[in-house]
């Protein structure tokens, strides 16, 4: 087996997914973490963030091996409020597809087939808004994975 210098175009692109979603996922962990009084919830909020870290550290060294990679400057913080939405949005595009191969029922499936259109509606207004200002530069993958180590760095660097 030969050892390839650069990651290919397509786990290029799962390894920014992954990315980006942890990073959003870590700063939402720890701004919930600042308001949980109970232990045990706190807890598990701490493991969570301490997996995400470990997670992204773990990450970030493959970013150098993608295609057309290079480092960039800081951009907008709402990067990951905006983020967070579009996370959820293609979650649950993701998930309402899943559900729907499983429902039997007529009158479910109306049901989830409008909601998943509305969730389609979402990521496409949530994308947009992010693109438009240059927080996902989606047609550009060194761009793209730039942003996706500088927000993951922030992300860890978060108190």
């Amino acid at each position: 087996m030969t050892h390839q210098r650069t990651l290919a175009w397509h786990e290029t692109m799962e390894l920014h997914e992954l990315i980006a979603a942890q990073s959003v996922g870590l700063v939402k962990v720890k701004k919930s973490l600042r308001k949980i009084s109970d232990p045990q919830l706190r807890q598990l909020y701490s493991t969570t963030a301490r997996a995400l870290e470990q997670n992204l550290r773990e990450l970030l060294p493959f970013l150098p091996k993608a295609p057309a990679f290079h480092r960039e400057e800081e951009r907008a913080d709402h990067y990951f409020d905006a983020g967070d939405l579009l996370v959820l949005a293609k979650t649950s595009v993701r998930n309402y597809a899943i559900a729907i191969t499983e429902t039997a029922t007529p009158a479910l499936r109306k049901v989830l087939v409008k909601q998943i259109n509305a969730a389609i509606r979402l990521h496409e207004q949530v994308f947009y808004y992010m693109y438009s200002r240059g927080l996902y530069p989606a047609y550009n993958l060194a761009e793209l994975l730039k942003a996706d180590a500088m927000h993951a760095q922030k992300a860890i660097a978060m108190r």
